[in-house]
């Protein structure tokens, strides 16, 4: 039997409201990753289950023309982001802390997850000094792997600025790796793909 697209499973949810319970395993997994990621372990469990209880809320609003409900699952749970930045910078940092003790201890040239390592805190300080709207789109098409279209859908913006968020926080991002990578010496490069022509 043909797979059910979110969309029918939504609609179906709607006088069978268990039906609902197929779009979560779909999905709990990565949109939990994502949150965890980004604001912590603790939050991102307290995020991930207000995202599914928002999407169940709301279903009745969701568009059926969509087959694939992650763009508007991962739209919810970037909104709640929006309420726990706290949370997000402090796990910034702890990444940063924690690799910068792991940065005295290995040395540079052991091999690459050493150099990965000496990495780690260097990323999280590039994420954390981009703009909070340029950080959402780098991380929704990094991370999540989302479209150019998804991610627009996601954030509610148009496709034309999903591209110039995107352009700008790659080229933030890779001027300062790139300029802690020459200061370091360790093998930090930041050339991710572009999706399509620039």
């Amino acid at each position: 039997m043909a797979r059910r697209s979110d969309a029918d499973l939504i609609a179906e949810s709607l006088q069978d409201p268990a039906r609902f319970s197929a779009v979560f395993e779909r999905h709990f997994v990565s949109v939990h990753r994502y949150l965890s990621r980004r604001a912590g372990t603790d939050v991102g469990d307290e995020l991930a289950a207000e995202t599914f209880a928002q999407a169940f809320a709301s279903r009745s609003g969701f568009d059926r023309a969509r087959t694939d409900a992650r763009p508007w699952l991962f739209g919810i749970a970037t909104n709640l982001l929006r309420h726990h930045r706290r949370a997000e910078r402090a796990q910034l940092d702890a990444y940063s802390r924690q690799a910068g003790r792991e940065e005295r201890r290995v040395e540079p040239a052991f091999d690459e997850r050493a150099s990965m390592a000496l990495a780690v805190p260097h990323v999280a300080r590039a994420l954390r000094s981009l703009r909070v709207e340029d950080r959402d789109v780098l991380l929704l098409v990094g991370w999540v792997d989302l479209s150019y279209g998804e991610t627009s859908e996601a954030l509610g913006i148009p496709i034309g600025t999903v591209r110039s968020r995107l352009r700008r926080a790659r080229v933030q991002m890779r001027e300062e790796l790139e300029s802690v990578a020459e200061i370091r010496g360790i093998g930090v490069t930041w050339a991710p793909e572009e999706e399509g022509s620039p």
